[in-house]
């Protein structure tokens, strides 16, 4: 990955999350109700679903608001609604290109202020593929080098144990699928940042579960070919126009060739 961990720019948006919690908990609300759509409320039949529950739980959303989220989900409150995913591509200050993937109930709203924010930032959206093509679509995996061991007393919380990385190296090398390992440290304790074909990220994420090691991240990326650097002001606007698309709340990731 030649220096551009996709983990360390997770931790980063996770800082600036921090402080803008509304905000992270309206994106996760709606991705837990989507995943419960597609696939089922069963956390333990919907490894995406039980994915953004702990993503949830990581941000200390409540388990009320996530239990209301999955009922939406699966034919509750407000099942009426449809959310359908979209991506826009286009081009943000200093050149750089950009991808947004939404999810939205209304697409028609949001492409509408999409293109607003766009305009404000000093950039514009493209028609379909004019900056795609600089992009590789890959699955995206965080694991971290260990498990957890349920609690002896009811309510008590799980308890992660540290597995030695080389034979949990070892033992992630076995799986078809996997097109890259890269051992990484997670704030102390090791893990790894695992990319795989698009097409595989289910099969790989589905058989890491299995061995029972710990998934942080399991998503599709985008990930740029040729990166573009800007300094100075114009760096300062790339970086402030990117944060202005993710604040979006119909946002759920921006992908970017800028070089941070």
């Amino acid at each position: 990955m030649s220096g551009h961990s996709k983990w360390d720019t997770i931790k980063h948006k996770k800082a600036i999350n921090d402080a803008k919690k509304g905000k992270e908990f309206s994106k996760l609300s709606v991705q837990i109700t989507h995943a419960a759509r597609q696939g089922g409320g069963d956390p333990g039949m919907n490894p995406n679903l039980r994915l953004y529950i702990d993503k949830a739980r990581d941000a200390s959303f409540p388990m009320d608001r996530i239990e209301k989220a999955i009922e939406k989900g699966v034919g509750g409150a407000d099942s009426g609604i449809v959310f359908e995913e979209a991506s826009y591509e286009g081009f943000g200050p200093g050149g750089i290109q950009l991808i947004v993937d939404t999810i939205s109930d209304n697409k028609n709203r949001t492409v509408s202020e999409l293109r607003q924010i766009f305009d404000q930032v000093g950039g514009n959206i493209g028609a379909a593929g004019s900056v795609s093509w600089n992009f590789e679509t890959k699955g995206y995996v965080v694991v971290k080098s260990g498990h957890m061991e349920k609690a002896e007393k009811f309510g008590a919380e799980d308890t992660f144990v540290a597995d030695d990385s080389d034979d949990v190296m070892m033992m992630l090398m076995d799986i078809p699928g996997i097109l890259d390992i890269e051992e990484i440290d997670m704030d102390g304790v090791k893990g790894f940042e695992i990319y795989t074909e698009y097409n595989q990220l289910a099969q790989v994420r589905d058989s890491i579960s299995k061995l029972g090691f710990v998934l942080k991240e399991a998503e599709i990326v985008k990930e740029p070919k040729i990166y573009k650097k800007l300094e100075g002001e114009e760096l300062e606007k790339a970086q402030n126009a990117i944060e202005r698309l993710e604040e979006y709340e119909d946002v759920q990731n921006v992908w970017t060739d800028l070089d941070y």
